[in-house]
């Protein structure tokens, strides 16, 4: 982080980021972390988290934390909440019927998953999901060898879903999306404007290989330090690295970006 062009930093829109073993830490939201978030909103950045996670969670994010608007399960949707109207906006990639049908596809899937991969396990927040199977390889269970996290991905895949690997899931889904293309959608319909002629006025902030879309489109991508350990298993890495892992590499990343934008002649 210390090469990150402070000619940049001073010209950011907004700051997008990974939540798990990003912002978190051991699986916690360290208070440093969320002050983060805090002081990069009150810079007057658009501040949005980009997750694996699902909707419930999302809905709780968008409305409580100090954020633009969140796009969750991996671009399933983008949740923003308006204070002005009290109005939770909510969109979603696929249909009200595509998702019913996607569920019933993703649901026979996940028994095969199980049967087939022992030790894995549904993730415990599958109930608050709206798109996405998340088949959990090391969160709430003891952790898995690479070889099973590759069959979890294989299975997905023959049966002609998407999969990604987080930090802590194997997360499948149905459709031709991804969290950069939600990201997209969110940057034109809550900030007007148009992410491709400006990916170089936001900053991203991620972990592991579900973010390597973000990693490859974005010239100012960072990682927290545990990204290393997922060294030649990404199609694209990010350009900038912090020293510290987790929520501490992003207060890192933050505080990097917030002391080159206060320095004289910031705009």
């Amino acid at each position: 982080m210390s090469s990150f062009p402070e000619f940049a930093a001073r010209h950011l829109i907004g700051v997008l980021t990974d939540i798990d073993d990003t912002l978190t830490t051991e699986g916690r939201l360290p208070a440093a972390a969320y002050a983060a978030l805090e002081e990069l909103n009150a810079a007057g950045l658009a501040v949005i988290p980009i997750t694996g996670r699902p909707a419930g969670w999302c809905d709780m994010v968008a409305r409580f934390w100090p954020v633009a608007g969140v796009v969750g399960e991996n671009g399933a949707f983008y949740f923003r909440y308006d204070a002005s109207t009290r109005q939770m906006i909510r969109k979603f990639f696929a249909t009200d019927s595509a998702r019913a049908e996607n569920r019933r596809k993703l649901t026979a899937l996940g028994a095969r998953i199980l049967a087939e991969v022992p030790g894995c396990a549904i993730s415990a927040d599958q109930l608050y999901r709206e798109a996405d199977l998340a088949i959990d390889f090391c969160e709430d269970v003891p952790p898995l060898p690479r070889a099973a996290v590759e069959r979890i991905v294989a299975l997905f895949e023959e049966a002609g879903a998407v999969a990604k690997v987080s930090s802590i899931h194997v997360n499948g889904w149905f459709g031709a999306y991804d969290k950069l293309s939600m990201t997209r959608l969110f940057v034109r319909d809550a900030l007007g404007l148009d992410l491709d002629t400006l990916k170089d006025r936001f900053v991203f902030c991620g972990d592991s290989p579900n973010d390597a879309p973000m990693f490859g489109f974005f010239p100012y991508a960072c990682g927290v330090a545990n990204v290393r350990e997922f060294d030649g298993r990404m199609l694209a890495n990010p350009a900038f690295v912090a020293i510290n892992r987790g929520g501490q590499g992003f207060v890192e990343i933050a505080n990097r970006l917030l002391s080159m934008r206060s320095s004289e002649g910031a705009s």
